[in-house]
């Protein structure tokens, strides 16, 4: 029996989306496509899913799943941030829930060619698209010293990344994951806790060879303007970074003034597009950590269009 990547807070997630009968739901980053196949089992009749991906691998395995749904499922290869040209051109307008788990998929995770994890030894790729240019090895092999030390300290909120940038840049080339870790625990050094040293530089790396913080930013954008009225936004967080991210964005789509305080009477006519659901993120239970270890970091945010 084959074994799929088991999606984040399901329960959650279709109780925040709100699913309905003969709803129109986008998961913008559908992987394998648990929580696309978990809105559409969620109401009968179906409701229509529309399932995007960068990652063509994961998407393959996802359209297989869904087969079964016919015309309820669109699935669609693209980033994310251009949803709202996706939802124009496959009808998809004015849709009633849209999803973004910005997690990676146990199929990212567990094929070693892929090069996300350190656990295998692999090349240094971690490209989301396997059609683009950059990868990992780019960046840690061609990029200036300062420039690697800014992103592994920028994106993996790492403290000692001049320190890492220096020993990655002194052992250059540095071709597998596994030679990577072992550089960056020889500059970090052994340290207590479950979480492996060469973590934080990982992520860093990931996150710049697929842009996915500016790709938040303007998924965010183009998902609100994709929602109809009363529609709900949902987004998943794995680490601090993306979710101050999306919990500033949403603070600035729900606000009706963004005048510097010093400025005596509002002047910038800005007008809410969305109202914030939950205040304070929303964490998975204790249980549904044990089911699914992965959750433990994720954290929901929730809006609704106006």
């Amino acid at each position: 029996m084959k074994h799929y990547h088991t999606p984040v807070m399901v329960d959650k997630v279709l109780a925040a989306l709100q699913v309905k009968t003969n709803g129109k739901y986008i998961d913008c980053t559908a992987g394998e496509g648990g929580h696309s196949l978990a809105i559409l089992q969620a109401a009968k009749p179906a409701p229509r899913v529309l399932s995007i991906d960068l990652d063509s691998e994961a998407l393959e395995t996802a359209a297989e799943r869904m087969r079964g749904y016919g015309d309820n499922s669109t699935v669609r290869q693209a980033n994310y941030s251009e949803v709202a040209q996706i939802a124009a051109e496959t009808g998809f307008t004015n849709a009633d829930g849209l999803l973004l788990d910005l997690g990676l998929s146990s199929l990212q995770l567990g094929k070693g060619e892929r090069g996300f994890s350190f656990r295998y030894e692999a090349p240094l790729d971690m490209r989301f698209d396997k059609s683009q240019g950059i990868t990992a090895d780019t960046i840690i092999n061609r990029y200036e010293e300062q420039e690697l030390a800014d992103i592994i300290y920028r994106y993996g909120e790492e403290r000692i990344s001049r320190r890492i940038a220096r020993t990655i840049v002194r052992n250059r080339p540095i071709k597998t994951t596994t030679q990577l870790a072992d550089i960056v625990l020889s500059a970090v050094g052994r340290q207590r806790g479950r979480i492996n040293p060469a973590t934080r530089t990982f992520q860093a790396i990931r996150i710049a060879v697929n842009n996915e913080l500016g790709n938040v930013q303007r998924g965010l954008d183009a998902a609100v303007d994709t929602l109809g009225v009363a529609g709900r936004l949902v987004v998943i967080t794995y680490h601090s970074i993306e979710d101050r991210i999306v919990k500033n964005a949403i603070r600035h789509m729900a606000s009706d003034c963004i005048c510097p305080p010093s400025v005596p009477q509002c002047a910038c006519d800005k007008t809410p597009t969305v109202r914030i659901i939950n205040r304070r993120v929303i964490k998975p239970s204790d249980e549904e950590v044990r089911a699914n270890p992965r959750s433990r970091s994720a954290r929901i945010r929730i809006a609704e269009r106006l």
